[in-house]
């Protein structure tokens, strides 16, 4: 058996680029892979021995590019463009080993839960962002639904207190994050909202040289919830016990359906965190056995650190529990091979 070697970055790739939005050049980057696959004898993802899935969680501009509403600094200050980085060689490097690219997409409306306008208090002042507003704030009356766009949601004023009282409780009760007020982010049709264009170009190249669709996971446009994990919103039930968001099975469909899961993306603390945790709900449902399958790129994943809020401990502390509980924690630089637990075999022949 042949072993697998990992494939040379492409010439149109720059490192040098993936701080900046650019347009990605569909028509040439497709003639190339055409011609790439041919070069390095890239197999059809029909011919994998070994299936790999690479999720791929919020690499948005909103995210990671310097300047925008929500960059990911991390305690370096450069935090996410260092992960964008490592993430689209990463994904050159191993082209004719992933089989299947998913990637989530954080996608928001301006009246949202988390956003300033939604909430005000006694003097018609929005809450800054950043501000954990807490079920005790609420219980005070310290905030409230801002009136003006209560009729949007369909409420009566009497409604709208009565789902913030529960809203914010039922956090408390699931050991959720306070309710956090964000930045203006992610917003639909905004350039925000698009994928970073080296993540972008990465996977567009990856599609055309293995012929493998990918797939693209839309969460959070949900007005009434924070929506973190890309399997499920933090309050999905309303007082009512009518459903607000149903939850997403296609991400755990994954750990079923392929060799092995391999996880990065935006942010450690918060999206990247909550759906690995829902994931190993879900997991010790079924089969706890299944943890093993999953690869989390601990270096292309970075947590928030914003002005009077530094999450690194909590993300490292979570990704502590999620190795305890039988994940993977590696590194993208790390040859796949040399990965504790990785399947043997290779799934093509190079």
């Amino acid at each position: 058996m042949k072993l697998f070697r990992e494939l040379p970055i492409p010439e149109h790739y720059s490192p040098q680029k993936v701080n900046q939005i650019y347009q990605v050049s569909y028509r040439q980057l497709a003639e190339d892979a055409q011609q790439w696959r041919k070069k390095y004898t890239i197999p059809s993802i029909e011919e994998d021995r070994i299936r790999i899935a690479l999720l791929v969680i919020d690499f948005q501009n909103t995210f990671c590019i310097p300047g925008f509403d929500l960059f990911v600094a991390g305690r370096s200050g450069c935090a996410a463009v260092d992960d964008s980085q490592r993430l689209s060689e990463f994904i050159y490097h191993n082209l004719g080993r992933l089989t299947k690219i998913v990637a989530t997409l954080d996608t928001h409306q301006v009246v949202q839960i988390f956003h300033p306008i939604f909430l005000v208090n006694d003097r018609g002042d929005h809450p800054e962002p950043y501000s954990q507003v807490s079920s005790q704030d609420i219980e005070k009356g310290v905030w409230k639904v801002n009136p003006k766009i209560i009729g949007s949601l369909g409420f009566t004023a009497e409604q709208a207190d009565e789902y913030l009282k529960y809203y914010s409780t039922t956090l408390d009760s699931k050991e959720k994050y306070a309710l956090t007020i964000w930045p203006y982010h992610a917003l639909l049709g905004s350039i925000g909202h698009a994928l970073v264009s080296s993540i972008e170009e990465a996977i567009f190249f990856h599609t055309m040289t293995r012929i493998s669709q990918p797939k693209f996971e839309i969460k959070g446009k949900n007005p009434l919830t924070e929506h973190y994990s890309a399997i499920g919103a933090e309050v999905d039930h309303g007082p009512d016990g009518k459903l607000i968001e149903p939850s997403e099975s296609e991400i755990f469909d994954l750990v079923l359906s392929y060799d092995a899961v391999m996880i990065a993306g935006q942010a450690k603390s918060h999206c990247l965190a909550w759906t690995v945790a829902d994931l190993l709900e879900r997991i010790w449902e079924v089969n706890s056995q299944l943890a093993s399958k999953i690869y989390l790129l601990e270096d292309c994943t970075s947590p928030v650190v914003v002005p009077g809020a530094d999450f690194t401990d909590q993300a490292d502390k979570a990704f502590s529990g999620f190795a305890r509980q039988g994940i993977h924690i590696v590194r993208s630089t790390e040859p796949i091979e040399s990965w504790p637990g990785f399947p043997s075999g290779q799934p093509g022949s190079i």
